[in-house]
């Protein structure tokens, strides 16, 4: 059965189990701040384990794509060497929120791996955890699965239920036993059952673990019963594959045999067990999905985490004979392995390839330079261990990784001094660390969410609301019964006009007010996705508490100009793509009452031309007034539509579409105009780059826009005026004042040329021979440094064995050039001369042995000084 059977096979029975078919969300987390990437299959669904989320429907299953390569889940160093280790990999799975529990679970899963999927009974082995006699009855006496082959598992990692088969989300919260099933390999592979001394072997594979949520774990340890266990498995893609195609490598499998094949022609490689056409393949794999879930290259965070994958991929690219283009060419073949399965890969292939590409003619200009850098070091060394300044060099200079030059070394038998390099890296590092850190704002505490009803959003009709009920309030992360004078904190109602902060839309702001006081909202934040949290401080003769009723009443002016900057993103965005293509994505925006700023994919800076023709585009949507339509359908309804996703959001199964006439149509939640005139007016004030491929347009609209032309209008006055221009030929006087400029300039250089060459005849003429070495020390009016140093280089040609110092003086500061040549270079060095006369000047200076420059203060006693400079040199002579 090939791979995209498998995959369609495993959602297809579980549909007919009645459960509700979720889409794979994005490599990068929408709702856990705290992760790097999706690194299980659990994560998109952490919020509804932990109570602060509820969905539509209690049965899912998915096939969702996962990475590591980054933070604590890192699998990075280990692909290519071992059998099943990825970065990026696909977890099947099926889920319960509180609805089926242990015994659906498991025989379901039995009546897949050996009714449909046709594994033979016998070759399959279950563990359980060792008090959990419940599965290990629905194994045994259920299922039918005989003693020997189930093991009981018990806390085999140093505490009270630390297993293998015990799963907890952290120290505290949602935790319970699990169940795996393995499969035997055969006698022919190394290797024991799982719980023995030898279960590290190969004969007995991990394929599905069955987890079952069923208890809460208190601080200090004690388990007590959820009120609805849930159910969360998770089997690898590739390691069921593997099963069923008959081998023993994740590699094997039809999906990694046809990339390494195409690795294989594009590096001219014909073994093609070669690791490094594994790690090609797995790691393209790993470069494509980021870029199309919108993570470029970059040297912070996840962009950096994906440059390092990319020239991981290019060194074994490079260790295969590879000197020029070839990675990006590996985009081809895996659109025809997972295009089917993912539509969004097929869409983006030509941009995913224009990045790759981009990322490895840049890094492909310095990989042969630093890998010559990394075979001279090696050669150099008398131990086995890489000196952590060296590690640093190769990345400093030459963009290695510290893992890719680890990498290198293991493979040669060396190690690296990390703590070294770390200490070479200090800054770099608490800046990477900075920009790493994934802290959210508006924690929801579980045991107030899992009270309360999702909050009801008013706004979308109303900015004012009468008689809403404080639901709850949270200080310093915790939940509290009231809020006294002055204290802050979030309030939570039942429902508000308020817009909670997301899709770059910042929160509301404004009031809650009742006869007791007012609470003064400075941002409206979403907590634990369906609750809006009020963020601000109470002020007021009487606490504010839970149960009281207040009148909300949102920030109307604030709230107006939001919403125009809202929507003109949206026609914004819809120009970029017609102007530039297709490829063009959102990668992040901030829509604020005072400007827009909108992040997208485009690998150079727009022309005046193409941000003319974007601005004319918008501007023209906006005169033409088309209605904000807004309806509401099924997800895959809305794609059909036309409407577009943007990135980094999580759409529920009904979702939100706006479509402003014929010229965008986008899924939104956020609040927006009636009319596209609404805006008024569209005006671009910057255009810049952020990031490797993405650019940046901050942009302001209707009295922003005004505001923005009234400044310009205005300083277009005053240059008329400045200039005696009418204002229409403002931009041809100026430019006739420039050229008149540079005509000038030119004659005065001219002019210091010509004096600069009477200047140095006259003075070869007066220089003083000091045993047989010409002598020049004066000082020179009107000339800048440049001059300075041309007419030291005349000197020197014209007197031959010489020295000569020339200083120029401006705004109480001098300048000095000093120069020796011919018979006096090794005796006398320039850079002795300048220090000689600048310590005198309160300067300093350097250079060359032949020439030097420095300065110091103005001195009055200058001429004194530079006319002892013979002396000094004779001095220097008969040293």
């Amino acid at each position: 059965m090939k791979t995209a059977d498998i995959r369609s096979t495993f959602l297809d029975f579980f549909r007919a189990k009645g459960h509700t078919i979720v889409p794979s969300a994005s490599l990068v987390p929408a709702s856990d701040p705290t992760l790097l990437f999706t690194n299980s299959g659990m994560v998109p669904f952490k919020n509804v384990f932990l109570g602060s989320e509820k969905l539509s429907y209690v049965r899912a299953a998915d096939v969702q794509r996962c990475l590591r390569a980054g933070g604590k889940h890192n699998d990075l160093d280990a692909v290519g060497y071992t059998a099943r280790h990825h970065t990026f990999f696909e977890m099947l799975g099926n889920w319960s929120f509180g609805d089926y529990f242990k015994r659906e679970a498991i025989t379901w899963a039995w009546e897949l791996l050996t009714q449909v999927l046709k594994l033979p009974p016998e070759k399959l082995w279950v563990t359980v955890y060792h008090t959990d006699d419940e599965a290990y009855d629905i194994w045994h006496k259920e299922v039918g699965v005989s003693a020997e082959r189930i093991v009981r598992i018990g806390d085999n990692k140093g505490a009270p239920f630390a297993s293998d088969n015990f799963w907890q989300m952290a120290d505290t919260g949602p935790c319970g036993p699990c169940t795996e099933i393995f499969y035997d390999h055969g006698a022919d592979v190394a290797g024991g059952p799982p719980g023995s001394p030898d279960e590290d072997g190969d004969r007995y594979i991990e394929i599905w673990n069955l987890v079952f949520m069923q208890f809460d774990r208190a601080p200090d340890g004690t388990l007590s019963k959820l009120p609805a266990p849930c159910v969360d498995t998770g089997m690898g893609l590739e390691r069921l594959a593997a099963v069923l195609q008959h081998g023993h490598s994740n590699y094997e499998i039809d999906l990694f045999q046809h990339l390494i094949k195409v690795a294989a022609e594009l590096t001219g490689t014909k073994n093609l067990a070669n690791q490094s056409l594994r790690v090609i393949a797995d790691h393209v794999r790993a470069c494509s999905f980021l870029i199309v879930d919108g993570v470029l290259p970059s040297n912070e965070g996840r962009g950096y985490v994906l440059r390092r994958i990319i020239r991981r991929a290019l060194r074994h690219g490079w260790m295969l004979g590879v000197r020029g283009d070839f990675f990006w060419k590996m985009v081809q073949p895996l659109v025809e392995e997972m295009g089917e399965a993912y539509p969004e890969l097929r869409a983006k292939q030509a941009f995913v390839e224009d990045a790759l590409r981009t990322e490895e003619q840049r890094f492909g200009e310095t990989l042969e330079h630093g890998m010559r850098v990394f075979d001279e070091v090696a050669g150099k060394l008398s131990g086995k261990t890489i000196a952590g300044v060296d590690a640093f060099r190769l990345y400093d200079t030459y963009g290695f990784p510290v893992d890719l030059t680890a990498d290198i070394a293991r493979e040669r038998g060396l190690e690296v001094d990390m703590a070294g390099f770390e200490q070479a890296m200090n800054e770099q590092r608490e800046r990477a660390r900075a920009a790493g850190k994934f802290e959210a704002k508006g924690q929801m505490p579980a045991e107030l969410a899992s009270q309360l009803a999702p909050t009801v959003f008013l706004g979308y009709d109303a900015l004012a609301a009468t008689g809403s009920k404080v639901l709850g309030i949270v200080r310093d992360g915790r939940q509290v019964g009231q809020l006294d004078e002055g204290e802050q904190g979030f309030v939570i109602l039942d429902r508000t006009p308020f817009y909670a902060e997301s899709g770059g839309q910042v929160g509301d702001t404004g009031t809650l007010s009742q006869a007791g006081g007012r609470f003064e909202v400075a941002d409206t934040l979403k907590m634990g996705g369906v609750f809006f949290g009020h963020a601000g401080t109470w002020h007021g003769v009487q606490p504010l508490k839970t149960g009281d009723v207040v009148d909300a009443q949102v920030d109307t002016a604030r709230r107006q100009s939001i919403v125009l900057n809202h929507s003109a993103t949206h026609l914004l965005h819809a120009a970029l793509r017609k102007v530039l293509g297709t490829h063009v994505t959102q990668k992040g925006s901030l829509v604020a009452p005072e400007r827009l700023r909108f992040d997208f994919a485009h690998h150079k800076p727009l022309s005046r031309g193409e941000l003319a023709e974007v601005e004319a585009l918008v501007n023209a949507e906006v005169r033409r007034n088309a209605a904000a339509e807004v309806r509401h359908m099924a997800y895959d309804d809305a794609i059909a539509f036309g409407a577009m996703a943007l990135f980094g959001e999580k759409y529920g199964d009904e979702v939100r579409v706006l479509k402003m006439g014929e010229f965008s149509t986008e899924l939104c939640g956020g609040t927006h105009v009636g009319r596209t005139g609404d805006i008024g007016l569209f005006k671009v004030v910057a255009e810049s780059g952020v990031a490797s491929g993405v650019r940046r347009i901050e942009a302001v609209t209707g009295a922003g826009a005004l505001a923005f032309v009234g400044d310009e209008e205005r300083r277009l006055g005053e240059l008329s005026h400045l200039l005696s221009s009418s204002g229409d030929d403002a931009v041809e006087k100026l430019r006739q004042l420039f050229d008149k400029q540079k005509k000038l300039e030119r004659e005065l250089e001219s002019l210091r040329a010509k004096a600069a060459g009477s200047a140095t005849a006259e003075l070869a003429g007066d220089a003083q021979d000091v045993q047989g070495i010409k002598v020049v020390a004066a000082r020179l009016e009107g000339l800048d440094a440049k001059a300075l140093r041309d007419s030291v280089d005349q000197l020197k040609q014209q007197l031959g064995d010489c020295v000569v110092l020339l200083a120029g003086a401006a705004d109480g500061r001098v300048s000095l050039i000093a120069g020796v040549h011919g018979g006096a270079l090794g005796r006398i060095k320039a850079g002795d001369v300048v220090a000689h006369v600048a310590k005198q000047i309160d300067g300093k200076g350097g250079g060359r042995p032949d020439m030097a420059q420095g300065g110091g203060i103005d001195a009055p006693d200058l001429s004194t000084i530079l006319a002892g400079l013979p002396l000094w040199v004779s001095d220097q002579l008969r040293a």
